[in-house]
C-alpha cells in the first residue's frame, strides 16, 4: 500500500487515526503495532511471517545483550546472533537468486531458481534492529522490555516504505511517554500533503515522461529526447524519494513521534561526499556509525578506509 494510494488516504490512514487517538494512553502502541502489520499484509500477507521473526529476535537478544553486557564475549555473540539472523533473512530475499543464477553460469547447471520476492522494507527494518541490539551492547540504549513498544518501533508504518530509518535512541522516550498535541498534528498534516503533492504532481507526471521515452528504440532518439529522457528520471527519482521523505515525517508528527530528517536538497551538493550525506540521511549515517567508524574509519590506513 502506497501513502498516495486511495486506499491508504480514505480508508486506512482516517481509520486508524480514529481508533488510535480514542484509545487509552496504554493500548496506543498496541494500535500501531496492528495497524502497520495490516499496512505491511496489505500487498503480500506472508511478508508479515519475515516481521515477525525480525521483531522477535530482536527483542530476544536485546535482552539478552543488556544481560550480558559486563561479559563482553557473550554480549558479542548476542549480537552476532542477531546480525546473521537479521541479515540472513535480508540476504535469502535479496541474493538468493542472484547467487543460484551465477551459479548456474558458471556451471552450467540448471537449477531452478526460487523466485523470492523482495519484502517491502526489509533493508529498513533489519537495519533498525541491528542498531538497536548494537547500541544495547555498547551500553547507549537499555533494552525495551515491553514487546508491544518494541514492535511497534520495528514495524511502525510511516517509516516502513522509504524509511528514514529510526535509531531506537531517538524515539525511545517518545514510545511510551509521547504528547500528541494540535501543533504537531497540524504540521504532520502540512508535512504530509507538501510530500503527497510532490509525489502526485511531479514525481508520477514527471516519471510519465521517463516511462514514454524510455520505452522507445534507442535509434529513434533524438538528442534533445535523450536528455529529456535523462533530466526526467532524475527528477523523478529526487521528487519520489523527497515526497516520502516528507510523508513519512508528517505521519510521525500526526501520531506524535518526532523523526530526523532524511533528505536535504542533495542535487545542490558540491561533491559526491556532501550528495551522500544529503540524500538518505539516516542510511549514510547508520553505515558511518555502525559499519565505518567500527572497522577504523580513516584513522587506520587507506586500505582499511576503503
Amino acid at each position: 500500500m502506497l501513502f498516495s494510494s486511495i486506499p491508504f488516504l480514505y480508508t486506512f490512514l482516517p481509520c486508524v487515526l480514529i481508533v488510535y487517538f480514542l484509545s487509552p494512553d496504554r493500548l496506543k502502541n498496541t494500535v500501531l503495532l496492528l495497524a502497520s502489520l495490516l499496512f505491511y499484509a496489505w500487498g503480500e500477507p506472508r511478508f508479515v511471517v519475515f516481521m515477525v521473526i525480525a521483531i522477535v529476535q530482536g527483542y530476544v537478544f536485546g535482552l539478552l545483550a543488556e544481560k550480558y553486557r559486563s561479559e563482553r564475549k557473550r554480549a558479542r555473540l548476542r549480537v552476532w546472533g542477531s546480525a546473521v539472523i537479521g541479515l540472513g533473512l535480508l540476504g535469502y530475499c535479496k541474493y538468493t537468486d542472484f547467487f543460484l543464477s551465477g551459479f548456474n553460469r558458471l556451471t552450467g547447471l540448471s537449477v531452478p531458481l526460487l523466485h523470492v520476492a523482495l519484502p517491502i522494507g526489509i533493508s529498513f527494518y533489519t537495519f533498525q534492529i541491528l542498531s538497536y541490539v548494537i547500541d544495547v551492547y555498547r551500553g547507549d540504549a537499555a533494552a525495551q522490555k515491553n514487546f508491544v513498544s518494541f514492535g511497534a518501533y520495528v514495524a511502525l508504518f510511516p517509516q516502513l516504505v522509504a524509511g528514514p530509518i529510526v535509531r531506537y535512541t531517538t524515539i525511545a522516550d517518545q514510545l511510551d511517554n509521547r504528547r500528541e498535541n494540535t501543533d504537531m498534528f497540524a504540521y504532520g498534516i502540512k508535512r504530509f500533503v507538501t510530500g503527497l503533492a510532490k509525489k502526485v504532481l511531479l514525481a508520477n507526471t514527471i516519471g510519465q515522461v521517463w516511462t514514454q521515452l524510455s520505452a522507445m528504440e534507442v535509434s529513434s532518439m533524438s538528442v534533445v529526447g535523450t536528455w529529456i529522457g535523462a533530466l526526467a528520471f532524475t527528477f523523478q527519482i529526487y521528487f519520489d524519494f523527497s515526497a516520502y521523505s516528507d510523508m513519512a515525517i508528517g505521519l510521525g508528527q500526526m501520531l506524535g513521534f518526532k523523526f530526523l530528517e532524511n533528505f536535504d536538497y542533495p542535487y545542490i551538493s558540491k561533491s559526491i561526499t556532501e550528495f551522500w550525506r544529503r540524500w538518505h540521511i539516516s542510511l549514510g549515517t547508520w553505515f558511518r556509525e555502525y559499519v565505518y567508524i567500527p572497522l577504523g574509519g580513516n584513522r587506520k590506513g587507506l586500505v582499511r578506509q576503503i
